[in-house]
């Protein structure tokens, strides 16, 4: 890049299943100080790269471009094509961010906000979503980076966009570390689970059960299980050294998921556990407890929607 060269110092391309958060992962983006632009006419992507952006030298603030499969000139086949051939001469690095989510999830964010879905208008949406998944999977394929918003809350996807991007020009691994309950599911995002139901439960004490594993003495009655010192000295050797091995083969992003049943106590305390020591082993990470202060039914984490009307709130996502 030239002293007179404006073109941003980083692009990426924000696409995914329509209704799983483009909007917002741009608005993310733009709060993070990104440029934005949404809809770009895929032809114009060739002539963006290659034509210097008017403006100050100095401003060369990374690039978020949004599309999705109603895009003009949408051609998932060629739009991988042409980025391929791009890395190949060595021009600008392009990245892509694909958010995806269930089916189910997107049918219910269609059906709450009253709207159609854009690839059936006439039929139900469950069409139009398998059509435009069908359309995607080339794209979906290539991207660098993956996030499932089914299980998200609006905040939950911000926090993770600031994880991954809001440092850009490093290729430090991203780490999440998380806790959760069975009985919720398993997470979508998770590379790593495992499993901690064979460690003795601390909801059959009833002075315990109320607590969480953040409570010391929940933490101290799972930690006299005599497979807890052992098995999570394993794990810990274990992901020392399996995690830089993910970074030097190029992956960004790598979740840890520790399940029990209710994701209350015995998760909650070996995510704890083993955050602590990667923590110790110079690991920069981010923690979340899924489950931990759910109730019997429902689920911690779920997609609020913006009204009609286009009030929000900070727990909201938009389609």
């Amino acid at each position: 890049m030239t002293g007179t060269d404006t073109r941003p110092r980083r692009i990426l391309l924000v696409t995914g299943m329509s209704g799983a958060g483009r909007s917002t992962a741009l608005r993310a983006f733009a709060d993070m100080g990104w440029e934005t632009v949404d809809h770009l006419p895929l032809p114009l992507l060739n002539q963006l790269l290659e034509t210097p952006l008017p403006g100050s030298t100095n401003d060369s603030r990374p690039l978020a471009l949004g599309f999705d499969s109603q895009t003009r000139g949408f051609d998932a086949e060629d739009v991988v094509n042409r980025l391929k051939r791009s890395s190949q001469a060595g021009e600008q690095a392009i990245s892509m961010l694909f958010l995806d989510c269930a089916g189910a999830e997107l049918e219910r964010r269609y059906a709450e906000t009253r709207r159609r879905h854009p690839l059936s208008l006439d039929r139900p949406a469950a069409d139009g979503i398998a059509r435009e998944r069908e359309l995607m999977l080339p794209v979906r394929r290539w991207a660098q980076f993956l996030i499932d918003t089914t299980d998200c809350t609006t905040n939950a996807l911000q926090e993770e966009l600031r994880r991954l991007f809001a440092e850009e020009g490093q290729t430090r691994l991203a780490i999440t570390i998380m806790s959760f309950g069975y009985a919720r599911g398993v997470p979508r995002n998770a590379d790593l689970v495992f499993d901690m139901r064979f460690l003795r439960n601390p909801y059959w004490d009833t002075e315990l059960r109320d607590r969480t594993g953040q409570d010391a003495a929940v933490a101290a009655y799972v930690r006299l299980d005599a497979g807890y010192g052992p098995i999570t000295g394993q794990l810990g050797t274990l992901l020392e050294d399996m995690l830089p091995r993910y970074a030097a083969q190029g992956k960004y992003q790598v979740t840890l998921a520790f399940g029990c049943t209710g994701g209350r106590h015995r998760s909650v305390c070996v995510t704890e556990e083993m955050a602590r020591r990667l923590r110790a082993a110079g690991f920069s990470l981010t923690v979340i407890h899924r489950d931990m202060s759910s109730g019997t039914h429902g689920s911690a984490d779920s997609w609020e929607h913006v009204p009609e009307t286009g009030e929000s709130n900070d727990a909201s996502m938009s389609l």
